[in-house]
């Protein structure tokens, strides 16, 4: 690296400096818009100052054969209230060796690689404004535009990174990022979309939370990222969480054959939520042969059918209740609505306060099919109904730890008894996509 005074104040590794003079902002590039403000800037005219000077990349034999010169622009840290500039005059070379492929290269230096427009220093000083706190875009300035600043800050992550320690519960999910990009493919020349979906690793057992994101949701993308884990990684997770996704379960089945792959409780409500919307639709169509209107009474509840059981008031739980025993008959909407609070009370987590004798997934650690203390049965909800449908309200309620209702008021009237037994048997198509319900 040259010695002199002006080359040491520039300071950037594998080039020196030949001249800096004063020109007009016109013909600068003053910031990162190239705006004219009417004042005076400096230009900072560098040369190739590097031991590789002239050996190609491919072959590495230094040549001697001139083919060009070239002067690029390299944006670079600005130093200063007046624009910096710099000018890096740069020779193209010819490679004389009959075996090497490559005939033309052009000067190089770590700072500014081949094709490179912006200096590594640069992208440093914007990766580390990004770590400090600052978002991109304000991180960048005027010095860089937002996809360069977030491909600084991610290339300076990945190397403060460190290797991911053990999980035992790894969760498993999908994200949807921005519009759809077409990028032309280096190889085939095709122009291909995207991949607009990422797979996000968490640990749910630990403190180490986003273990890292892979492009795609396939199992062949599951699978690579978590190969690149290591053999002794993959046998400590034990328990994997995730929505039920085909890609997601068979990728796990390869991978981490010892895990035990359950589902989330997000995942399992909306699934729920959905059986339950598919039968008040198919019983309004079969009664009615058309959609659902805001007369009828199971459109009415479409809401509330939704909606947590511990979350309505008695009074909308007993208009709901008596709306629906009116407007359908065959009680199948209502089943349906049971059967849904039944699955959902048994993948609810516990609250703190009970007792080891309730598993993590909210459902009591038997083997013989009993219900969770929590989960209310058909019993209770007619216990409910014959009582008023309000004085029994702690009995049947589910166990979670969501707020207490608030203090139960006289409904404008009682609910009636739900189906019996014998009466939802006569309706099996009506549980179809709802799933089994007990009934006592």
């Amino acid at each position: 690296m040259s010695q002199d005074g002006t080359s040491i104040l520039f300071g950037l590794r594998g080039v020196k400096v030949r001249g800096v003079e004063r020109g007009p902002a016109g013909h600068l590039q003053g910031d990162a818009h190239g705006d004219v403000h009417g004042w005076t800037g400096r230009v900072v005219h560098v040369l190739t100052d590097d031991p590789s000077e002239g050996a190609c990349p491919t072959c590495g034999v230094v040549s001697a054969s001139v083919r060009q010169r070239r002067t690029t622009r390299p944006r670079d840290l600005p130093y200063g209230e007046d624009a910096l500039v710099v000018r890096w005059h740069k020779t193209q070379w010819s490679c004389r060796e009959r075996a090497c492929a490559r005939k033309a290269f052009t000067d190089q230096v770590a700072e500014l690689p081949a094709g490179a427009r912006v200096t590594g220093r640069l992208r440093r000083h914007v990766a580390a404004r990004v770590a400090d706190g600052l978002a991109v875009s304000v991180a960048g300035g005027a010095l860089l535009s937002w996809p360069i600043s977030h491909a600084a800050w991610v290339s300076h992550a990945k190397e403060l990174l460190a290797e991911l320690a053990p999980v035992v519960v790894l969760g498993v999910d999908e994200t949807r990022r921005g519009r759809p990009v077409w990028r032309q493919d280096p190889v085939t020349s095709r122009w291909v979309v995207s991949e607009r979906f990422e797979t996000n690793f968490v640990d749910l057992a630990g403190e180490q939370g986003l273990l890292g994101q892979t492009a795609g949701r396939t199992r062949q993308a599951v699978t690579a990222w978590l190969d690149e884990r290591g053999q002794a990684w993959k046998d400590s997770v034990q328990v994997v969480a995730m929505d039920p996704c085909a890609s997601y379960r068979a990728a796990v089945r390869e991978a981490l054959p010892q895990a035990r792959i359950v589902a989330d409780h997000f995942h399992l409500v909306r699934l729920a939520n959905q059986a339950v919307t598919d039968v008040r639709r198919r019983m309004t169509w079969d009664s009615h042969s058309r959609r659902g209107r805001k007369t009828d009474p199971a459109w009415a509840a479409r809401r509330r059918l939704l909606r947590g059981w511990e979350r309505l008031s008695p009074a909308q739980f007993a208009n709901m209740w008596n709306d629906l025993m009116d407007g359908d008959p065959s009680t199948a909407i209502l089943t349906a609505w049971i059967a849904k609070k039944s699955s959902a009370n048994c993948s609810r987590p516990p609250p703190r306060a009970v007792s080891g004798t309730t598993s993590r997934t909210g459902c009591t650690a038997s083997t013989t099919g009993a219900r969770s203390p929590g989960s209310p049965s058909s019993s209770a909800w007619r216990a409910r109904s014959r009582h008023g449908g309000l004085r029994s309200w702690g009995s049947c309620r589910p166990a979670s730890p969501t707020p207490a209702p608030r203090p139960p008021t006289a409904p404008s009237r009682p609910p009636r008894a739900p189906p019996t037994a014998s009466e939802t048997s006569a309706h099996p198509a009506s549980l179809r996509s709802a799933g089994p319900v007990t009934l006592e």
